[in-house]
This record gives structure tokens, C-alpha cells and sequence, in this order.
């Protein structure tokens, strides 16, 4: 009798391993790689796809990277779009980053500001709480 193989399950897009994601994370995490422009840049070509996708970590850290580290108005915009996105979806990250950005005087909405720094303390973010102590 021929010996039969076990099956082994088909990779669709919700159970494919999110390769991209963590090599991502890992990049901007590293202490030594994270801070130069073409990891940042690598990092963020592999962000992409997974944040379109609604992958809320990736939307999280790409929108805070385009809001960070890009220069012109179109990118800031995008990165706004996805900070709102994962902040929407619970990420404190996110929240915090909005908070932050909203209270700062170019953008100056303190409503905008407290709204998103108070979702980011009641998951437990320090920083939010020292911040709403100081709008």
C-alpha cells in the first residue's frame, strides 16, 4: 500500500506569516540601524503593504514615521490617516502619537489633543497621563 503524505495547509493572506511586518519592526527598533534614512525608508516600503491590508501595528508605526520623519504635506497627511486608523482600532502608540501631535502648536486642537491622550491613559501610557497633566 502506498504510503500517503499529510496535507499541508494552503498559506492564504490570513494565515501567511507577516514576514515583512516584523523585519520592519525589527529595523526600527534596532539600536543601530533605526535611526538612518535608508532603513526608515526600507522599513517603511515593507510597512506599506500590511497597512493597506489593515494590519494596525503597521499602520501605527508607518504613520508615525511619515508624520515624523517626512518633509512635505502629502506624506504628513497619510501618516495622519493611518495614526487615526490604528488609534481608532485601540493602539496606544497611535493614540499617543495623535495626542502629541494635536498639541503642538502648528497644529494647535486641544480637544483633538486630550481626546486622543486620554484613550492613550486609560490603556496605562504614562506619557499621556504627564501630558494631559500639562494641556
Amino acid at each position: 500500500m502506498p504510503r500517503v503524505l499529510p496535507r499541508l495547509p494552503t498559506e492564504t493572506p490570513s494565515n501567511r506569516p507577516r514576514l515583512p511586518l516584523r523585519v520592519a519592526l525589527w529595523l526600527l527598533d534596532s539600536p543601530r540601524l533605526g535611526h538612518a534614512p535608508s532603513v526608515k525608508r526600507f522599513a517603511g516600503y515593507l510597512l506599506k503593504q500590511p497597512a493597506r491590508q489593515g494590519v494596525v501595528q503597521a499602520q501605527s508605526r508607518l504613520g508615525q514615521m511619515l508624520c515624523r520623519d517626512c518633509d512635505n504635506n502629502r506624506d504628513r497627511r497619510i501618516g495622519l490617516e493611518l495614526l487615526r486608523q490604528a488609534a481608532r482600532s485601540g493602539d496606544r502608540r497611535a493614540q499617543l502619537e495623535l495626542g502629541r501631535f494635536y498639541s503642538q502648536p502648528r497644529s494647535h486642537e486641544p480637544q483633538q489633543a486630550r481626546h486622543w491622550l486620554e484613550q492613550a491613559a486609560a490603556q496605562g501610557s504614562h506619557e499621556a497621563r504627564r501630558l494631559l497633566n500639562g494641556l
